[in-house]
């Protein structure tokens, strides 16, 4: 199934407001969709039939900067027996330090692989994944302050007595 008829069938599905937005220059081409319709959008393509996108080969947080407001969530989608791909890009407002953190639902009840790509979002980037089943920090410990994959990050001097900055 082409990328034209994968849209198709979410529109026909969901209607044309599922989609905010199409990028053809990507590869594979992806959509954009709002952070609350990615897990009835991912249950569908995964659950439908024709469709069948089993698995989730990739799930990233990004940062478009303090400048354009946003961090985002990339999703990486591949169906093994049809051969078809798809990328699914959601925006999330981005956040001050102690304010509440973007939020966005799991998908790891649909896909195992979303369990710690999605821990590894929330450590690097601070997003939380709404209903996760054991969303803590992956990379960093627990007690780690900031999320040093964002573009605002800056490193604490010290970490239990350790000098960080170098």
């Amino acid at each position: 199934m082409n990328f034209e008829e994968i849209v198709n069938r979410i529109t026909a599905r969901f209607g044309e407001e599922m989609i905010l937005s199409q990028h053809l220059q990507d590869h594979p081409h992806s959509i954009t969709v709002a952070a609350e319709n990615i897990h009835p959008l991912c249950a569908f393509l995964k659950d439908e039939e024709e469709l069948y996108f089993d698995q989730l080969s990739c799930l990233s947080g990004t940062d478009d900067g303090p400048k354009a407001g946003t961090l985002g969530v990339v999703y990486n989608l591949y169906s093994i027996p049809y051969n078809h791909h798809l990328m699914i890009k959601v925006k999330l407002p981005r956040n001050e330090e102690k304010e509440e953190a973007p939020k966005i639902a799991t998908v790891s009840d649909l896909w195992k692989t979303a369990d710690w790509h999605e821990r590894e979002a929330f450590d690097l980037y601070g997003i939380h994944f709404s209903d996760h089943p054991d969303l803590r920090r992956i990379l960093l410990p627990a007690d780690w302050e900031g999320h040093p994959m964002r573009k605002d990050y800056e490193a604490q001097e010290y970490y239990h007595g350790i000098k960080v900055k170098y």
